[in-house]
């Protein structure tokens, strides 16, 4: 059975990106020629917010969806070999290093 919702969740989601797109960037295409230092200084700290958050936010995200079909392959095999146990937790923990990076970066840009 495949997981269409899924796939209708990011279909949905795809709807809307060209709409959130062009709500990030209208506020600079709509700014003043003459930005003060204070202005500048506030959207450059702002910028770094929001990319710190995705960096974090979509590691996070990557992680999960890619840990759930590893955990349910990983907890077949054990059941039918425990003797792999070792073997299925260390794929199961590799996704996690999605998250690790995201950390990471969080903190470069902070």
């Amino acid at each position: 059975m495949k997981n269409t919702a899924f796939k209708n969740s990011t279909v949905n989601a795809a709807k809307y990106l060209p709409a959130l797109a062009v709500m990030t960037f209208a506020t600079s295409a709509f700014a003043q020629d003459a930005a003060t230092a204070t202005t500048a200084d506030a959207t450059t700290v702002g910028l770094k917010a929001i990319g710190a958050g995705l960096a974090l936010g979509l590691g996070a995200v990557g992680t999960g969806l890619a840990q759930g079909p590893i955990g349910a392959a990983a907890a077949g095999v054990v059941a039918e070999r425990p003797e792999k146990f070792g073997q299925m937790a260390i794929w199961f923990f590799i996704p996690e290093t999605l998250v690790i990076f995201g950390f990471v970066g969080f903190f470069l840009l902070k």
